[in-house]
């Protein structure tokens, strides 16, 4: 294997700062304990974490197609295509799906007469619990189907 052969790690896809992407899941998955305001703010870690890898991404192809005559078209397309991506696979989709498994948890249990009888703390928890032990269930399906999803649609324009 050539030295050119080997990729570089990235730092905000192949490393635990990935994790940061899913700061709001965590917070969805606890809304009903911290409120809010706090999940609110587990949302702009993530979108933080998105723009941090959207600029990483614009300005390393940037300086990769210092001599293309498209440069800036290709650069663009690449600040697109991983905010699109990021906003999507990391912020809307798991944020969503995590808030409605936690919300149809919280009416399951209210619901069912036997978990009725729990206290709300309790309850909270174990919603919180479930919130929480799903997102490593959700997180590479959903990456999976953005990644056709983007293939299917925006990569098609992808200039050479």
């Amino acid at each position: 294997m050539d030295s050119k052969d080997i990729v570089p790690k990235d730092l905000y896809r192949d490393t635990p700062v990935r994790y940061l992407g899913y700061a709001n899941e965590v917070g969805e998955a606890f809304r009903a304990i911290i409120g809010s305001k706090l999940v609110l703010a587990s949302y702009g870690v993530a979108v933080l974490y998105v723009c941090a890898d959207t600029t990483d991404k614009t300005i390393k192809t940037h300086q990769e197609k210092s001599n293309a005559p498209n440069r800036i078209i290709q650069t663009s397309f690449t600040a697109a295509d991983t905010l699109i991506w990021q906003m999507l696979a990391s912020v809307a989709i798991p944020g969503y799906t995590i808030n409605r498994i936690c919300a149809g948890s919280m009416w399951f249990m209210k619901k069912n007469k036997a978990m009725s009888k729990i206290n709300k703390a309790p309850r909270n928890m174990i919603v919180a619990g479930i919130g929480l032990a799903v997102i490593p269930l959700i997180i590479h399906p959903i990456d999976h189907f953005v990644d056709v999803l983007m293939d299917k649609t925006l990569r098609h324009y992808r200039p050479q």
